[in-house]
């Protein structure tokens, strides 16, 4: 089990809370201010007044940081504002199950016994000192794995949903109030179950296509069956593949939808691989101007990456993804069990999103892929699993920074220039994404080392990654000057420049702004 840290303004019951939820589990109970104060020599009101807030927050990073390293199991309790420390809140979500505890100013204020010892509400107005910082707070407090109200309820029953938020392996996407989980399960239905509960949506509607309605059509039922909405799920099944990726599928989405009364409370789940996620996420974005959705990844590609981070679109004539929205997910559930009826092929495709991002970014999750190929080529679910949840985290820790693309985040296109090129030259019918990932992947590497850009022998190693994992490495000549113009229809083309990921050494990566006609001579000689 994971730590546990308690988060969330002063007097929303962390104190009281902690130790029974300790105890419960037989592990210690660690309060960061009680800590701070024996540090000290005082108490953290005297403190935080006397030193003022940016002084006590060094202390306080000092002090907890190192806590986060640490994986015994426990329970740290944090104080009101540790997690307005950005370093902090985002090691808490990465090492521990961040609970956020709430409360309205008006119960906070009730409970706080001595005012004199709350420096932080020691004004004219406390209540209206608490509603202010309740504000500022309201995203830091919104990334979190869960949030628990404490009104009305008892500190046993707080204690139980704390305990059920930490018995689960979830990862969180910290975006200020619009964080969402990218839950981790093995053949547990209940847990979709749980989330559209959760939701409680108006109306549901499920896109996903006829292979993977056949092949998990059950699982599905076992998740939706008893659910009290106001009508039946409504399902739409398109054909599967890429050339299903058209706006005339995202209209066929908007007509069911349309057709049912969706209403802005209404929930799209996307139960599929990539070209579901990206359609049923699409189809929500703009479906009266947003309604929210749910990622059923169900290939092991749309685990690892499409599922998560909120791209969505649909192709075009001219190129692959060229029409589409940044639309976050309310949740994502990643269930290992659909991996077993899935083929081989597209579980080796779904592979090729792991290497490129372990490539640019995590030289652990690379040596890892080395390490343990064999058994996760041959589709190991104890070998796949922590590749997986490793290849999530590093695309969190993207997504978080450049949510829309601006800056880092575009390290994660490394292989889709090339391969996107080579899917849209063979009319999608050749490559599935995943292997013409492992191609570009492959191609821009060499042609990066040639421009002096990688270290050389990196496309070398990646090669031998992918070939160990049942994954293409090459392209004629002739069929990547035939692709080439659909480079020029790139999303990251600027008139004659390009913004190319590049690796620059094992696990890291920048991007660089090429000139097109150099990186043609690069790519094709």
């Amino acid at each position: 089990m994971r730590p546990i840290v308690l988060s969330g303004f002063m007097a929303t019951g962390k104190s009281t809370v902690g130790p029974l939820v300790a105890a419960r589990l037989g592990i210690p109970f660690v309060d960061t201010d009680a800590l701070l104060a024996e540090a000290a020599g005082m108490p953290v009101g005297e403190l935080f007044a006397k030193e003022g807030e940016g002084r006590f927050r060094e202390r306080e990073t000092s002090l907890v940081l190192p806590m986060l390293d640490d994986p015994s199991p426990r329970v740290i309790g944090f104080g009101g504002g540790t997690v307005t420390i950005q370093s902090v809140r985002h090691k808490a979500l990465e090492r521990a199950t961040v609970v956020t505890l709430t409360a309205s100013a008006e119960t906070i204020v009730a409970r706080v016994p001595s005012l004199p010892g709350r420096p932080n509400l020691l004004t004219a107005s406390p209540l209206q000192r608490a509603q202010d910082l309740l504000a500022l707070r309201r995203d830091v407090y919104g990334e979190c794995h869960v949030r628990v109200s404490t009104e009305g309820r008892t500190p046993d029953e707080i204690a139980e949903r704390v305990l059920a938020a930490a018995s689960l392996d979830t990862l969180a996407m910290p975006l200020g109030m619009r964080t969402y989980d990218v839950e981790l399960a093995d053949g547990d239905p209940s847990r979709l179950t749980a989330a559209v509960e959760e939701l409680a949506p108006s109306s549901l509607l499920v896109v996903t296509d006829t292979n993977v309605q056949a092949a998990r059509g059950a699982w599905l039922e076992a998740a939706l069956r008893g659910l009290k909405t106001p009508s039946p799920p409504r399902v739409i099944a398109i054909a599967p593949g890429e050339q299903s990726k058209t706006l005339a599928t995202v209209s066929r989405i908007w007509d069911e939808a349309l057709a049912g009364g969706v209403d802005r409370d209404a929930v799209v789940l996307a139960f599929g691989g990539g070209v579901v996620g990206d359609l049923a996420g699409f189809a929500a974005s703009t479906l009266l101007r947003g309604v929210r959705c749910v990622q059923i990844a169900t290939s092991l590609l749309a685990m690892v990456d499409s599922s998560v981070g909120g791209k969505t679109a649909f192709d075009h004539a001219a190129g692959k993804n060229l029409i589409g929205a940044f639309f976050q997910p309310s949740r994502v559930l990643v269930d290992f069990e659909h991996l077993t009826t899935l083929p081989a092929r597209q579980r080796a495709a779904g592979l090729a999103e792991v290497v490129k991002i372990a490539l640019v970014r995590d030289t652990a999750l690379l040596a890892l892929l080395e390490r343990d190929a064999d058994a996760i080529r041959a589709g190991d679910r104890a070998a796949i699993r922590p590749v997986v949840r490793a290849a999530i985290e590093a695309k969190i820790r993207v997504v978080r920074d450049d949510e829309r693309e601006t800056g880092a985040r575009a390290l994660l296109n490394l292989g889709h220039t090339v391969g996107h090129a080579l899917e849209a030259h063979a009319g999608y019918a050749t490559l599935l994404h995943g292997e013409a990932v492992a191609v570009g992947t492959v191609i821009e590497l060499a042609a990066t080392e040639r421009l002096g850009l990688t270290p050389a022998g990196t496309s070398s190693r990646a090669k031998a990654i992918f070939e160990r994992l049942d994954l293409p490495t090459e392209a004629t000549t002739a069929q990547l000057s035939a692709a080439w113009p659909f480079v020029l229809s790139d999303k990251k083309r600027a008139s004659t420049t390009l913004k190319l990921p590049v690796v620059t050494g094992a696990g890291a990566g920048a991007v660089e702004r090429l000139e097109i006609e150099a990186l043609r001579r690069a790519v094709i000689g």
